[in-house]
């Protein structure tokens, strides 16, 4: 926590309002199992779900070993999901510099690098998330390319065009989409890639259902609409070249999920709104013009 007036200037520069304070001290306290047991298994921390069918026989066999088969599947398929969205950059160079938009530990980050071998910066409005990964960065020998930063999404202060690629993972949900995107087209070169990963309701059931509205409550966060991300990307020079419906590809992770050890309670509200069809996993790329 800040103890100085210049550090206590300095935060409120990027927590701008008292919600964003909200979130930031939620992220700043957390330290859930789900999180910290599956990075544990190789290192890569990850702030996201999965995709991709669950090996059943993870279930199966000796019981004193049954649980860390299931983290160690879990995981698997959240690592999936990050490669997915990798895949989805378009062609990265080592001269390119890439943007993680609400880089939690890291993970994303790491991964990007590792394939592209490239500059990436993450920003994340979690003091303790910034610490906890540029220390992984370290340990991996990539501090030197891999960076993370205490700033807001919302106004990076990286120059104008400076950026190839710009991903979110699941962070579009704490934050107004016309202004992120303002800022995501000013970052991006012309032909840049953005991609992002994102639960979203389904604008076609009318309002959000009981149980979007409670994983609203449980991350302290507003799931948007599906229309708005397309009508913020429309009004900032953003075009999709992709769209991906993962959500009958990401049920089997939160089914799984529901019968671990790390399992938050949350389960049921994700699985009941896939279910249903009031909410949506979806990937989007779209490319700057």
């Amino acid at each position: 926590m800040p103890t100085t007036q210049t550090e206590i200037a300095a935060m409120d520069d990027v927590l701008r309002t008292e919600y964003q304070k909200s979130v930031a001290e939620y992220w700043n306290t957390e330290k859930d199992p789900v999180n910290l047991r599956l990075g544990e298994v190789d290192g890569l921390y990850h702030h996201h779900y999965g995709i991709g069918d669950f090996d059943p026989s993870v279930l199966e066999g000796p019981e004193d070993t049954r649980d860390q088969r299931v983290i160690e599947e879990l995981h698997r398929l959240e690592t999936a999901q990050a490669d997915v969205l990798l895949d989805h950059l378009g062609a990265i160079a080592p001269a390119h510099r890439l943007l993680d938009a609400g880089s939690g530990r890291g993970g994303t980050s790491i991964m990007a690098n590792a394939r592209f071998g490239c500059q990436v910066d993450g920003v994340t409005i979690s003091e303790a998330q910034v610490g906890f990964a540029n220390s992984q960065a370290a340990q991996r020998g990539v501090a030197d390319q891999v960076r993370f930063h205490f700033r807001n999404m919302l106004d990076t202060a990286f120059d104008t065009g400076s950026r190839r690629g710009i991903w979110t993972n699941e962070t579009t949900m704490y934050v107004d989409l016309f202004e992120l995107y303002a800022e995501f087209s000013r970052l991006l070169e012309y032909g840049g890639r953005y991609v992002c990963v994102t639960g979203c309701s389904n604008d076609v059931t009318g309002l959000r259902s009981k149980a979007v509205s409670r994983i609203d409550e449980h991350y302290t966060c507003n799931i948007h609409p599906r229309s708005e991300y397309f009508k913020a990307m429309a009004a900032n020079s953003l075009v999709p070249i992709n769209v991906v419906d993962l959500t009958s590809a990401t049920i089997p992770y939160w089914e799984l999920r529901a019968k671990s050890s790390v399992a938050t309670g949350i389960e049921e509200a994700f699985l009941t709104a896939y279910k249903e069809g009031s909410f949506h996993y979806l990937l989007i790329a779209a490319d700057r013009i």
